[in-house]
């Protein structure tokens, strides 16, 4: 039973991340390897509200999503809308210099040293034999509500329908008076705010470290990849499936090759089921 807590909490941390990265592919059809840049700036970015400046931690958790949000929206202004005509290789090649100008960034202001959030010392809460922290049972819980609210503003509400039918074809959604740039702009501002998130959660289960840029980054693409690009339900299920294979990862073998499981992963779905468990096939805009 602890081996499954583990797992539905790393699970946790990566979801909101694996979502936005699946909501990206599938509005701009491109892999953004920066996935990991923008959660560390919003690990960052919380641990300066919070530790540094004293702000309670939930207000620290949404000014982050927010500079996250923001961030996110100017390089897609700046860097990838200007590109998008290129290809998705020539955007996949732009993402991943992004990141480490991103990774760069923060070691210029933050340097090298691992930090954490300001948190009160608490025991462990035992259930059935299970050890949960408080700070676990927060992780599960804000990334559980996250998944179903993304789910829900995505089928239930016309700004989720919209989104929907720009990325199934902008321009039959052009014609029929849906304001594409403004839909794609909102897309990026949410997308941000999820890689924000799984910041907040970084630091909630873990540590705060520069080096989380590729730590995170290839987790998060290997659940978007196993559930299927495309399907933000596919990514939450990809996730716990990565969470598994990294603690049985951990167990079994060593847990310094965890950061492998990612790899290892992404090659055997690519292999046997390029789609994903939930995505379609999909063609290039």
């Amino acid at each position: 039973m602890q081996l499954l807590i583990n797992t539905l909490a790393s699970a946790a941390v990566i979801a909101p991340a694996a979502i936005a990265f699946t909501l990206v592919f599938t509005l701009f059809r491109y892999a953004n390897f920066a996935a990991g840049g923008f959660v560390t700036i919003g690990a960052f970015a919380a641990w300066t509200l919070n530790a540094a400046l004293g702000l309670p931690l939930w207000v620290a958790g949404l000014g982050a999503m927010a500079v996250s949000a923001l961030g996110f929206a100017a390089a897609d202004a700046v860097v990838f809308r200007p590109l998008r005509g290129r290809g998705g290789g020539t955007l996949l090649l732009v993402s991943i210099a992004l990141s480490f100008v991103i990774e760069n960034i923060i070691r210029f202001f933050y340097g090298g040293q691992i930090r954490g959030f300001d948190l009160p010392l608490t025991g462990p809460i035992l259930i059935a034999g299970m050890r949960l922290t408080r700070e676990t049972v927060a992780v599960l819980s804000i990334s559980l509500a996250a998944t179903l609210l993304v789910g829900a503003l995505l089928t239930l509400t016309p700004i989720g329908r919209a989104l929907r039918a720009v990325a199934d074809n902008a321009s039959l959604a052009n014609v029929r008076g849906i304001p594409v740039p403004a839909v794609e702009a909102f897309g990026v501002a949410v997308a941000g705010a999820l890689f924000g998130l799984s910041g907040v959660l970084v630091g909630l289960d873990l540590t705060i470290d520069p080096n989380l840029n590729w730590a995170v980054a290839i987790p998060v693409i290997a659940a978007a990849i196993v559930g299927g690009l495309g399907s933000p339900l596919g990514a939450a299920i990809g996730a716990i499936g990565i969470g598994l294979a990294e603690e049985l990862t951990g167990v079994f073998l060593n847990p310094t090759y965890k950061g492998a499981v990612g790899f290892v992963v992404i090659a055997l779905v690519l292999l046997v089921r390029p789609q994903g468990l939930l995505g379609d096939k999909v063609d290039r805009k």
